[in-house]
């Protein structure tokens, strides 16, 4: 059959072309022809059913979309969607010809040509779920929308609206296409506010001119006293207290009571105004609004809505001068920064609070080893992918790496783009960065957390990747080993002074904030006492003294004996009071420092200890290495203390108060319980660390199993944020595996997938069955790993954890860091020493850095020197 254009111009814009492949120009087919055309390729074209992703927005394999200049490629089967230089991949493995070719035209207006209209798309109903244009101002672009059948392998065109032509069934699913929901889009109430209306009451808002100015802090209730949950009347400026159920808490209600009394409609909630929005609620209309002329309507009452950032408790806003708040000097604001582009200099759009998890990829693919693993490997990988790549942690991996290092989505703009922001007096250029949209759903779909659109604390999500990294390594490869170390612990017993030398496998040093060792207290004893004072008196609060920390200080906390809390006594047979200390039996290639900044108040509220710690460029841990048994000291017996197992063990003993209490803070329920009951009812307080210290590993949300019961009731201790997954299934469990015909690589990738349960390691097999099609693949990373194995060594056990030891001395070269009150809420950026100067990432924003704050980290990542 010869080659056609079915409709449209030979110039492959709107309205139709010849498609991407080569070949001879285009040309005319009779209507009637299109659905003989299509007969072959009926059986496989799907009308997408409840349940099935449509991925329309965003290459599977890539960051291109609609908006690229290749456009993107959706399958009629599958409803994958690939740019165009990975869908040819896509025919040839699974042998689908029909796709949508979806591509979306942005184009300058022209000066005057639309009088400030909003731009009208040619077609409507396209593209009615896309999320791409954030960054284009729309009274500058207008869009013009276009899609189209192409069949491979010749490319033929087939434009689309075409109901008349098509059969029934393609102009069924091409609008079911269309008009399909984003693959992201969430039903829970987590994603309720990606779908907020603007309100009626916006844009004729009544605001009265009495003259009130609202201060910058002090707030308190005009009919109460309470400081908290406050929400600002927008047409009075009355501030007035929520009921109980915003935001989950206290209030005695007056602002409702105001709007049934007055009639004015929106309240906007004190403490979270920020530069992009704030929290609106319409009384009228019962629901939380937008409202596009916020702004405006905050200006009316003295609020400087660009000058404002949100605040746990409400007691202030934008009353800290710039040159000492955290937002300020961590973002580096009021700073000319240079825009970078290219290679490693790509920007990561934020989804709403997704920035802990960019500056942690961020930081991650700044290191070589996982650079080589995935970006170095991204045609093996992409072509050993699963027939679903979306579902595929090494695939999505890859395809991150290579859109934040290959500079393809981080170009400078044109000179004369340049010439025009000059002109204009404007010196912030737009940066497209990449949407890790796909990413985040698919590392974050089976944790609760992670899975929502709450802020995170960045350190968590860094141990969850490091799980996943080691749960879907390919042979023996894992680049997480750079991160890795044991941990000597030596336990004291105080009555008997024996001891207990056990090691563990951490990755990551916990370092605590010696508060007790400020250099500044009496400046901090003053400005806390004028802060009071002042909120007391509804005066503008003083400039901030932050607390200034030696690191040496910090360093000696960490090295300190602690306490170890209903310590039980081998050499005693009983509960005895014992002392631990932890030493490094190994030093990483990488370490990874967290400042504990975190704590929690009498509320129960995450809070931020906000400090300065002078963190060095060159750090020297040698004198932490472990020692081991020392001459003289006596070992504890080996005698494991007695199981207490309830008397009905079908009914547990177990404080429900306390698990509700730590269900309210988002934790799992069945977590909770566990919590609850490991620690024998001590508390929320003592529950809660053990949440803490047990959430990485896979079986945190299950179900409560107790001994003799169908479970084991042991979970790996993970204190510091350790991860027990260095040590190799069993070899019974393995062999049971491998006699029913499964391959041992299969058998062992399961087991660690499903923490050795036999029953689910199955059903993993089976729901993987692309694994027996990665033989080649496996062979050729375990014999690239065989290679680059010399510096590894093993502990004492053949089995023992993997480590890459070696010197204690290392040199900065990266930092995340948080603003905000708590990991509940703020925001993270992170800084990179690349090409020997620092780099700011801030989101998709990415800066040369001329004051990197390096005394205000959360985080820190050090790479080993030589001695």
């Amino acid at each position: 059959m010869q080659r056609a254009a079915l409709f449209g111009s030979p110039g492959g814009g709107p309205g139709g072309g010849s498609g991407p492949g080569p070949g001879p120009g285009p040309g005319k087919m009779a209507a009637g022809d299109l659905g003989e055309l299509l007969v072959p390729y009926m059986p496989t074209i799907r009308v997408p059913r409840s349940g099935d992703r449509v991925y329309k927005a965003e290459c599977a394999f890539s960051y291109d979309s609609p908006i690229s200049e290749g456009g993107l490629y959706v399958c009629m089967n599958t409803f994958l969607a690939f740019g165009r230089e990975h869908v040819e991949r896509h025919y040839r493995k699974t042998g689908q010809c029909v796709y949508m070719h979806l591509k979306r035209h942005v184009r300058e207006k022209v000066t005057g040509a639309s009088g400030g209209v909003l731009p009208q798309r040619r077609n409507p109903k396209l593209f009615l779920d896309l999320e791409m244009t954030g960054d284009l101002n729309s009274d500058d672009y207008e869009y013009e929308d276009e899609a189209k059948l192409v069949i491979f392998p010749d490319h033929y065109e087939i434009a689309l609206p075409n109901i008349e032509e098509l059969p029934a069934l393609v102009t069924i699913a091409c609008d079911a296409v269309l008009n399909s929901k984003s693959p992201y889009r969430k039903q829970e109430p987590d994603s309720w506010e990606n779908e907020l209306q603007i309100s009626k009451h916006a844009n004729n808002l009544m605001q009265l001119d009495n003259g009130v100015r609202i201060p910058p802090g002090g707030w308190k209730c005009a009919k109460c006293d309470l400081r908290e949950n406050l929400w600002l009347n927008l047409t009075d400026g009355t501030i007035l207290c929520g009921k109980w159920f915003f935001d989950n808490m206290g209030g005695n209600g007056h602002a409702l009571d105001h709007y049934k009394e007055m009639g004015y409609p929106l309240a906007v909630k004190l403490g979270t105004i920020t530069p992009d929005g704030a929290d609106v609620y319409s009384f009228q209309e019962e629901e939380s609004v937008l409202d596009p002329h916020l702004a405006k309507h905050l200006a009316h009452f003295g609020i400087d809505m660009l000058q404002m950032h949100s605040t746990e408790n409400g007691t202030r806003d934008n009353d800290v001068k710039p040159r000492i708040s955290e937002w300020e000097v961590i973002q580096e604001s009021g700073m000319k920064l240079k825009p970078m582009y290219g290679s490693g200099y790509t920007g990561m759009r934020n989804l709403g609070n997704s920035c802990y998890l960019s500056v942690v990829m961020q930081a991650i693919f700044s290191i070589p080893e996982f650079q080589r693993m995935y970006v170095g490997n991204l045609a093996r990988i992409f072509d050993y992918s699963p027939l679903d790549p979306t579902q595929d942690f090494n695939t999505q991996m890859a395809k991150l790496g290579h859109g934040l290092l290959s500079g393809q989505y981080s170009k400078p703009p044109m000179k004369s783009e340049l010439i025009e922001q000059v002109m204009k007096e404007e010196h912030k250029p737009q940066q497209n960065g990449i949407s890790p949209c796909m990413f985040k759903a698919f590392v974050s779909k089976s944790h609760p957390e992670f899975s929502s659109n709450r802020q995170q604390d960045a350190q968590e999500f860094f141990l969850h990747l490091v799980n996943l990294v080691e749960r879907n390594r390919i042979g023996s490869e894992n680049p997480s080993d750079v991160f890795r170390f044991v941990v000597e612990e030596r336990i004291q017993c105080c009555q008997s002074r024996k001891v207990r030398y056990t090691e563990r496998v951490d990755y990551l040093m916990q370092l605590p904030v010696a508060m007790e060792a400020a250099t500044n207290k009496d400046e901090l004893i003053a400005y806390e006492l004028t802060r009071r004072e002042a909120e007391t008196c509804r005066r503008p609060l003083p400039e901030l003294v932050r607390a200034r920390i030696p690191f040496s200080a910090c360093l000696q906390a960490f090295s300190e004996p602690d306490n170890v809390e209903d310590f039980w006594s081998s050499a005693l047979q009983a509960k005895s009071a014992g002392v631990k200390t932890s030493r490094f039996a190994s030093f990483p290639e990488y370490l990874v420092v967290q400042i504990k900044k975190f704590t929690f108040g009498l509320d129960w509220v995450p809070k931020k200890f906000d400090v300065s710690i002078d963190m060095p460029d060159l750090l020297d841990i040698n004198h932490l290495r472990a020692t081991g048994l020392q001459p003289g000291e006596e070992e504890l017996p080996d005698i494991a203390p007695p199981i207490v197992i309830p008397d009905d063990p079908k009914a547990p003993d177990i404080d429900e108060s306390s698990v509700m209490q730590l269900a309210e803070m988002g934790f799992p329920l069945e977590a909770c319980r566990k919590a609850v009951y490991y620690t024998g009812n001590m508390g929320p307080e003592v529950a809660f660390n053990w949440i803490i210290g047990h959430m990485e590993e896979p079986d945190f949300a299950e179900p409560l199993s107790l001994p003799g019961f169908g479970g084991s009731a042991t979970m790996g201790a993970t204190a510091f944020g350790a991860i027990g997954l260095d040590n190799q299934p069993p070899e019974e469990i393995v062999a049971i595996i491998t006699s029913m015909g499964f391959q041992r690589t299969q058998a062992v990738q399961a087991l660690k997938a499903t923490n050795n349960n036999l029953e689910r390691a199955l059903d993993w097999i089976f729901s993987h069955p692309e694994l027996e099609e990665d033989n080649e693949f496996i062979a050729h990373m375990m014999e690239m790993e065989n290679n680059a194995n010399a510096n590894i060594i093993s502990e004492s056990k053949p089995d023992g954890p993997r480590v890459k030891d070696g010197s204690g001395r290392y040199e900065l070269f990266g930092f995340i860091s948080h603003m905000g009150p708590s990991t509940m809420s703020g925001h993270y950026v992170c800084h990179i020493k690349k090409e020997g100067r620092w780099v700011i990432y801030n989101d998709h924003k990415v800066c040369a850095s001329e004051r990197p704050p390096k005394d205000l980290g959360y985080m820190y990542f050090y790479h080993r020197i030589s001695s």
